[in-house]
């Protein structure tokens, strides 16, 4: 039997990826669909495991020979996308397959998997908690902090296209209702 697909999405910094990270860690049956993008790689990331780093050029090689399942250019160059093979391979081994993905993308993969997939957003309880956040991380400049805080009130009015909003106020018990989304499902 084809495993199932969750898939997570959230404006950057809402945590959807702390989330993912517990859920990965309990006896599920769940394994990380790695995305593939061609921003540049951060220092505490690994090629194959983060991400599959791709240059520009090879992105949009992938995109003409129809390789994603879904892709965004999120910003100027900057692709990100899920390939087919890795969310197939994923699925044969009966494996339920995990995505933290951005919002576009997620939506894109709910659309053509259906009932087989749950889509999951998570939300924070404002826009200034999400700046905190993001703040707290020192990943950003200025200018690309003020990028992500614009895109991520855009996305936020995607939440009600998603099958659950998942809101990312108090962790622990966050963490909790994501396990109990998410084995309802799986049975």
């Amino acid at each position: 039997m084809k495993g199932k697909l969750l898939i997570f999405s959230a404006p950057s910094g809402a945590g959807k990826t702390t989330i993912v990270q517990y859920l990965l860690g309990l006896k599920l049956g769940l394994e990380f669909s790695v995305s593939a993008t061609s921003r540049m790689k951060r220092d505490s990331e690994t090629h194959g495991k983060d991400y599959y780093f791709l240059t520009a050029e090879e992105f949009r090689q992938k995109i003409k020979m129809k390789e994603f399942i879904e892709w965004e250019e999120v910003y100027p160059g900057q692709f990100y996308g899920t390939l087919g093979q890795e969310v197939e391979r994923i699925r044969n081994k009966g494996n339920h397959v995990v995505f933290d993905v951005d919002v576009i993308g997620g939506l894109n993969i709910k659309k053509q998997f259906g009932p087989d997939a749950l889509a999951i957003f998570v939300q924070v309880p404002s826009i200034e908690v999400l700046e905190e956040r993001l703040r707290a991380r020192s990943t950003e400049d200025e200018a690309s902090l003020q990028k992500r805080l614009k895109k991520a009130i855009r996305e936020t009015g995607y939440a009600g296209k998603f099958d659950v909003i998942l809101m990312n106020d108090k962790l622990d018990k966050t963490l909790l209702k994501a396990r109990e989304i998410v084995t309802n499902f799986l049975k």
